[in-house]
């Protein structure tokens, strides 16, 4: 099934409980259900990036702080589907091209991608931590819409970025998080509409201190939205962020030898 995985960067579990009123609407109407999540340590972006694309913890992909910039050493999501012949896409920061198409990223050569030999096929990449959110969901409908592709990914920003400068109790980072809400109800209706199993979670979350890395709750305890007929719905389970990379590929129906959250999908049959 094409699969579309949401990471909203920095966005704590808290304030996803008190912000995200679209994602809550569509559960409501048992079209999806929210779970709390933990991500894996150090709760920073480029190692959780990897972690959530790869299935492996940090600590042993190498991956461990945001200045190891290098390929990745491990299979991807996007790997795996390209195994399979299916087509990849991408809508986010650099760090991810970085990971798995190229480094350094080049923006001249990388920002728009369109390289049907690469892990990710098409994409959009941004190295600014304000380019606008609005902007970001816009570049992915535009490669949905262009290429058709079985998985993509879509990684806006604005959410980390107000954090960092503002920290999590201030009035802008729950704003930010209720706008990247208001842009998913602008494009996930038709996403759901047309077939598509959607992911909504978050690589980390935020401190007072205006950062994360650490293991107080506020940084590790993340939300994960899941929406689609693939899913069971279930309420008794506990994902964990190393079983993403193994469920998305389980909903693509690619082979892969990663772990995954057998609780979260239905019954082939249901």
């Amino acid at each position: 099934m094409k699969t579309i995985l949401v990471v909203l960067d920095g966005l704590n579990n808290q304030v996803a409980q008190h912000a995200m009123g679209y994602l809550y609407a569509e559960c409501a109407q048992g079209h999806g259900h929210y779970y709390t999540l933990t991500c894996e340590l150090p709760s920073l972006s480029r190692p959780l990036y990897e972690c959530i694309l790869t299935g492996i913890p940090p600590v042993k992909s190498g991956i461990i702080h945001n200045g190891v910039s290098r390929l990745s050493r491990e299979r991807s999501i996007f790997h795996y589907a390209r195994a399979a012949g299916l087509t990849t896409a991408a809508a986010a920061y650099h760090w991810v091209s970085e990971l798995y198409n190229q480094t350094p990223f080049v923006p001249a050569r990388d920002r728009h991608t369109d390289a049907p030999d690469l892990p990710i096929q098409y994409g959009h990449f941004y190295s600014d931590d304000s380019y606008p959110d609005s902007h970001l969901f816009e570049d992915a409908e535009s490669l949905r819409l262009r290429h058709n592709p079985d998985f993509m990914f879509i990684h806006p920003m604005n959410i980390d970025d107000a954090g960092h400068k503002h920290g999590l109790s201030s009035p802008q980072y729950r704003n930010r998080a209720r706008m990247a809400d208001g842009y998913l109800s602008h494009w996930m209706p038709t996403w759901l509409a047309e077939g598509y199993q959607v992911i909504v979670t978050a690589d980390h979350g935020m401190n007072d201190d205006r950062s994360h890395g650490g293991i107080l709750p506020e940084e590790t305890q993340v939300p994960l939205f899941v929406f689609g007929r693939a899913f069971s719905l279930q309420a008794e389970i506990a994902p964990q962020q190393t079983e993403l990379c193994g469920t998305v590929c389980e909903l693509l129906g690619v082979a892969h030898d990663k772990p995954i959250c057998r609780g979260l999908l239905a019954e082939p049959n249901a």
